[in-house]
């Protein structure tokens, strides 16, 4: 596909649920530069509530026909995450980007084939992982890159919220093992990733979980210990059982040289940040919590201006598609050891898998 260089980048959207919303605030936000010129959903009438939030959009039930009717750069794909790459491949071999929200999908096998038919295709493939970009995690990680933790030995993750019987009964795909999962593939998958990103290669999962609250098919609660290559160790504590409302969303990290704990509802505060040698920038950063209207943050502005620059030549991916397989085998590897009861999982990390999967 030939890249745009310059002008607008044009976007079409499939899924017009509940995320879709903050792509099109981003989308928005960049008018100039990009541009959704379509959107489509099962439902009409969300599929034309979008277009006219988009400024007056196309609109279609059909993915196909979307497609076929061009106009097209990129596909961002906001349907439920079982069909994330079922959808990113359609958009790849019609000549599209693609922009797929958490998680890339739900099982490694489809996943793999969507990375490989982007590579094929020679387009570009992109996992929204924006808590990436929240400023306080911007912060945690440069304190890593500059090695201000020293040897990291432990970190702890927790996603303390609320989702009441009501949001599921929303939608029937949500908390569906066919297209959604439970708690740690759908609320969790954010602090999943950070967690691998944070602590690097996961040799080895034991888990737990439960659904204890919810009439839901997966979990809505459950535990996990990751036991790094580096030999450190992390453990994910997970819930939607909070009463009345979210808690805590919350990374906290322990090294021979510093700590720090990035706490609030979802990522936004600075509760502790201690190292053996002061930086000038410390005094700033204790103060940069700040309150993201939602749990899902600002993150994705942030986002699209990254994608918009690497369709441009301009600059490397956040997270592509290999990156964000990496939370998934983690999180598979969470399941296989709970449905196992707890016994040792080595996650299925796959370098070359999506080289060569089954067609």
């Amino acid at each position: 596909m030939e890249t745009p260089k310059e002008g607008v980048i044009r976007f079409g959207i499939v899924g017009c649920g509940r995320i879709s919303g903050f792509h099109l605030e981003a989308l928005e936000a960049l008018k100039g530069i990009a541009e959704v010129t379509a959107v489509c959903d099962v439902v009409p009438e969300r599929a034309e509530a979008a277009a006219r939030k988009a400024g007056g959009a196309r609109w279609y039930t059909d993915l196909d026909a979307m497609i076929e009717a061009g106009g097209l750069d990129v596909l961002s794909v906001c349907t439920p995450s079982g069909l994330h790459p079922e959808h990113g491949i359609a958009g790849a071999q019609a000549g599209l980007h693609v922009v797929s929200e958490k998680p890339i999908g739900i099982d490694l096998p489809r996943v793999d084939r969507l990375i490989r038919t982007c590579e094929e295709r020679g387009v570009r493939l992109f996992t929204v992982l924006q808590n990436r970009l929240n400023p306080t995690i911007v912060a945690l990680r440069r304190a890593l890159d500059h090695g201000r933790f020293g040897r990291i030995s432990l970190m702890e993750v927790n996603v303390f919220w609320s989702r009441p019987q009501e949001y599921y009964d929303q939608a029937p795909w949500r908390g569906t093992w066919a297209l959604d999962g439970g708690a740690f593939m759908n609320q969790a998958s954010h602090y999943v990733d950070l967690a691998q990103w944070f602590g690097g290669e996961v040799r080895e999962v034991c888990a737990f979980t439960a659904t204890l609250g919810r009439r839901i098919e997966a979990e809505d609660t459950g535990t996990a210990i990751l036991r790094f290559a580096s030999g450190a160790l992390a453990s994910i504590n997970v819930t939607m059982l909070v009463h009345p409302r979210n808690l805590e969303g919350s990374l906290t990290i322990l090294g021979s040289r510093g700590t720090a704990r990035v706490g609030g509802i979802a990522l936004n505060r600075i509760d502790h940040w201690e190292f053996d040698s002061y930086q000038d920038e410390d005094r700033d950063i204790l103060a940069s919590g700040y309150t993201p209207p939602t749990v899902y943050g600002h993150g994705h502005l942030g986002y699209y201006r990254n994608v918009i620059e690497v369709i441009r030549g301009r600059a490397q991916p956040s997270t592509d598609g290999r990156e964000g397989r990496k939370s998934l085998a983690v999180i598979r590897a969470i399941y296989e050891s709970a449905a196992r009861g707890g016994v040792p999982v080595r996650p299925d990390l796959g370098q070359d898998r999506a080289d060569r999967a089954p067609s």
